[in-house]
């Protein structure tokens, strides 16, 4: 069942160029900016240390987190945030997600209550048609993004596994997110690499996107603190969608933080779920 269209001319023609799931796509302005370069390089070959920072942040156990997604196409740019908490070793989270604001300063939609699951993911507020206590599924195993944009924000377990197929990278300088010391690393991986390497549970997700996307190679910056802990992410991703000629561009930015903090997630019931039909289009 298709979702109700943004209002406004042009934010419904950028929103539309996603085209899955009612597309929630948005920008990664908004997350800690960094501050000035504080020392020299750490020891580790960069490759080496991004191939396990996923580890790290299951080794921490859970953390909250904000989202930002950015999405350029037609000369239209629409960003979403989203904010919430995440279980790494569950693979579980719950965002809200704010959607843009129309052309006349109008708030396009409620926002919409996301839990994250393995191989789905659940939209409450989802669209027009869905009753109000119910919720929508989403089986990410059919998504051809890997659900990497599909509902507005990367899941951040999935975000970290992208760098287990890093190629290439280089440290950039020490500075400071949200007041915290980090290692500033910019690089790319192969998406396909990533599926390979990555848990079980994402290899599929990340296999989709490898094909889905315009090209698997996925230009990337991240910020790692003295534990080895992502603490803001920010991937550019390009693909084409149905009719367009021109790849669509993405920037998904994640922020972490509060590691340690309750993340319990309760998965909606199953008669608690909109029994009708949600297509990727």
């Amino acid at each position: 069942m298709a979702g109700r269209p943004l209002r406004g001319g042009r934010v419904r023609r950028a929103a539309g160029a996603l085209g899955t799931v009612g597309c929630l796509c948005l920008g990664a302005a908004g997350c800690a900016e960094s501050g000035a370069a504080t020392g020299g390089a750490p020891a580790g070959d960069p490759v080496t240390v991004l191939h396990g920072a996923a580890d790290a942040l299951v080794a921490a156990g859970s953390a909250k987190a904000r989202t930002s997604m950015e999405m350029a196409s037609g000369g239209t740019r629409v960003t979403i945030r989203g904010e919430g908490v995440y279980d790494f070793r569950e693979r579980t989270g719950r965002l809200k997600v704010l959607l843009p604001q129309d052309p006349a300063g109008q708030e396009v939609r409620r926002p919409i209550t996301e839990l994250l699951a393995p191989g789905a993911l659940y939209m409450k507020n989802r669209g027009a048609g869905v009753p109000a206590d119910k919720w929508v599924r989403v089986d990410t195993g059919t998504l051809s993004d890997g659900n990497l944009v599909t509902g507005g924000a990367t899941d951040p377990l999935v975000a970290a596994e992208v760098l287990r197929g890093t190629r290439t990278a280089t440290f950039v300088e020490r500075t400071e997110v949200a007041g915290t010391a980090v290692r500033h690393y910019r690089g790319t991986a192969d998406l396909a690499a990533a599926a390979r390497e990555a848990s079980e549970g994402n290899r599929g997700p990340l296999g989709a996107a490898a094909k889905g996307f315009a090209t698997g190679d996925v230009p990337f910056d991240v910020y790692l603190d003295d534990e080895g802990r992502i603490r803001k992410i920010r991937h550019r991703f390009s693909f084409v969608n149905g009719s367009q000629e021109r790849p669509v561009a993405v920037a998904s930015t994640t922020l972490l933080f509060g590691f340690g903090a309750p993340a319990r997630v309760r998965l909606p019931a199953a008669g608690d779920i909109y029994a009708g039909r949600i297509a990727e289009e």
